[in-house]
């Protein structure tokens, strides 16, 4: 049987090809290896970043804090209320201790944002915190008598009272010194308010409601307005009869003493009564807008004064933005304007402007 030979001739260039496609495919699946180190290598990052910002930002301090802290007076004032704002004013602990106070309602930022509407038909209540020689008495009358409104306010001749009702039912939508009188106490403060208005509304309507509640106040330049309270003093004027409700009680004569002996301070001189340490002229717009339940009410060995003035400032300026409106007393037009868009409800009649309080 013969046999054959077979020869096979192979050229430099199908090595040059296979060694071409050899290096090729290593290449591209070092690439690919590579791709998927650096993916790996970037969502290991994006998942450290993602745990920093949620431990930094969301979680609450009671449960990633690393060491517990004891909280201070400076924590507590920072503290915002829990609201549902639909109902009575929810009771929260407004002090570490034993302290409670009422939800202030609706914010000037809820009626905006929240595109809500004062509606007088439903259950809504503006409660207006009248701080003396502000210029709330020319304000007080003017919601009662100068509103245009479907029912207006009816009030009686010689007598500092109206009655302001809803269209259709006898219940007030407002409460203020001219339409309820003071229920909650002469110039009651935000912390009478706040713990009174619901209660006396319950009571003077005979039932258990569900109220919103829209706070307006007005401010005075502070230095005006203190040498407007010395000679309103001056002239005789006292208002030896506010309650100072606080904590469940009246404040007591030790913790707030009489600056002067008698029936009035009639005749005091500027030094005498920038003198008196217990004067609650000084500083009263802060006062009566912070929640004082925060610094112990009227007890000043609660705490140090620079504690109890900074907690105060940090209470009232809280209670002031949660405000549906105030008001600039040496604004009177801006103001009107606020309040007539605010509420949307109209003046029959523009406000005047005036630099000077007297009643």
């Amino acid at each position: 049987m013969e046999k054959k030979s077979v020869e096979v001739q192979v050229f430099d260039s199908d090595f040059s090809v296979l060694l071409r496609e050899s290096l090729t495919y290593e290449i591209k699946m070092e690439s690919r290896s590579k791709s998927r180190l650096r993916n790996f290598v970037m969502i290991c990052i994006m998942l450290a970043l993602s745990g920093i910002v949620y431990f930094g930002y969301f979680c609450s301090d009671q449960v990633c804090a690393l060491t517990t802290q004891k909280s201070s007076w400076s924590d507590w004032t920072l503290k915002f209320p829990i609201q549902d704002n639909l109902g009575k004013p929810l009771a929260l602990h407004s002090s570490p201790i034993n302290s409670k106070s009422s939800n202030p309602g609706l914010s000037y930022d809820d009626v905006l944002n929240e595109n809500f509407q004062f509606d007088m038909n439903a259950h809504d209540v503006m409660v207006f915190l009248h701080i003396q020689k502000t210029g709330g008495t020319s304000f007080g009358r003017h919601l009662v008598q100068d509103l245009d409104l479907q029912r207006p306010c009816t009030c009686q001749r010689k007598r500092k009272r109206c009655y302001c009702f809803r269209p259709n039912r006898n219940e007030n939508w407002l409460f203020s010194r001219y339409s309820t009188g003071w229920k909650c106490g002469l110039h009651a403060d935000w912390t009478e308010l706040t713990s009174c208005v619901d209660s006396e509304l319950d009571k003077n309507e005979g039932d258990a409601v569900k109220r919103r509640y829209f706070y307006i106040t007005l401010l005075r330049e502070p230095i005006s307005r203190y040498l407007s309270e010395f000679r309103h003093v001056q002239r005789g004027a006292t208002w030896r009869n506010s309650r100072h409700w606080c904590g469940g009680r009246v404040a007591t004569d030790a913790e707030l003493p009489h600056c002067y002996q008698g029936s009035s301070w009639r005749g005091v001189t500027l030094d005498e009564f920038a003198a008196c340490p217990h004067n609650l002229a000084a500083n009263r717009q802060t006062r009566m807008m912070s929640d004082l339940a925060l610094v112990g009410c009227y007890n000043t060995s609660y705490m140090s004064a620079s504690e109890r003035n900074r907690v105060m400032l940090a209470s009232a300026k809280r209670n002031l933005a949660a405000m549906a409106f105030f008001a600039l007393t040496e604004y009177q037009k801006m103001g009107q304007y606020v309040f007539e868009e605010t509420f949307n409800l109209r003046f029959a009649v523009p406000f005047e402007q005036h630099n000077s309080t007297l009643s």
